[in-house]
């Protein structure tokens, strides 16, 4: 829920695997997916699927044993209360998107026993309805329970991860662990989509090295602020980590803007803005990139 980039492709690789696989999308994707079934082009195994379940109605599935959830920030509400009939008793809805506030809206929409939270670290987009593109090798998810311990559903989810050849692991702290990817995040949607360029441009450059920096210090300072037990120096570590990004890694954010698409900017750095506020943490950096893209964030689609 739904068969974009992300659930597209780890999707994919589960159905390969023999498991069995929905897809929830709508549109010319859709149409493609009931047509030509599924393809993914990627560095770790291209596949096509010839054949796949896709719907745009949760109700014709019915309960299932897991939700990956994996819509756009602004659908979040609205998609979580369409996949109402795919809860079963024990099912698992896994967030896997950008953001750090899922949890939180979904909670009162599903029940806190079915909403987990989730994240992936994965290069990907929709290349053309019915087809994923997966950018570099990394692809993987990560998620936990709230007690932190490892449940039997997410035990037998990690079984199937590593039967579809995906990473997959279990934490024991999800709420610090979806702060660093966000921290990350924040930083790297910002500087790819306000100089629209692809990473292999920024780090090189000094000046926008510096402003992917500031962008994740200060949301490493307001999630810190907000009692997140985040280390004082991630974001030095993960300015060092990022220098092995493949150099055509660009954001999520910046698909969107490049095809005219509304923008999760609001959930991102404009998230910052407002949580630092609240906080009293300057974040100057990311209320400039927020500025910068504001005009943008509604899509400039006619």
């Amino acid at each position: 829920m739904a068969a974009g980039a992300v659930g597209g492709y780890f999707g994919g690789r589960l159905a390969r695997a023999g498991y069995d696989v929905a897809f929830i999308a709508r549109g010319a994707h859709l149409e493609a997916l009931r047509k030509n079934g599924l393809r993914i082009e990627s560095p770790v195994g291209d596949l096509h699927l010839k054949k796949v379940t896709a719907t745009d109605d949760p109700a014709a599935i019915g309960p299932v044993d897991i939700v990956l959830f994996a819509v756009k920030l602004w659908d979040t509400d609205a998609a979580g209360v369409l996949s109402k009939p795919l809860l079963g008793r024990d099912t698992a809805l896994i967030t896997l998107q950008n953001g750090i506030e899922s949890v939180e809206r979904l909670d009162p929409v599903l029940g806190p026993a079915h909403v987990v939270g989730g994240l992936t670290y994965i290069g990907a987009r929709v290349k053309a309805p019915g087809v994923i593109e997966h950018v570099g090798r990394l692809a993987d998810i990560r998620c936990g329970e709230r007690d932190g311990k490892p449940s039997p559903r997410l035990q037998a989810f990690a079984a199937a991860a590593k039967q579809a050849g995906f990473d997959f692991a279990i934490s024991d702290q999800i709420e610090v662990d979806l702060w660093k990817k966000f921290v990350f995040l924040v930083g790297f949607s910002g500087v790819t989509t306000v100089t629209r360029r692809p990473f292999g441009d920024i780090h090189p450059d000094p000046d926008c090295r510096a402003l992917f920096h500031d962008l994740m210090k200060e949301t490493l300072e307001v999630g810190r602020a907000r009692g997140v037990a985040l280390p004082p120096d991630f974001a030095d570590e993960r300015l060092a980590f990022s220098a092995k990004l493949p150099p055509a890694t660009k954001s999520s954010m910046l698909y969107d803007f490049e095809r005219g698409n509304r923008l999760e900017l609001d959930w991102l750095a404009g998230a910052v803005v407002r949580m630092g506020r609240a906080a009293k943490v300057p974040t100057p950096a990311n209320a400039a990139v927020y500025a910068a893209l504001k005009p943008w964030r509604m899509g400039t689609k006619s």
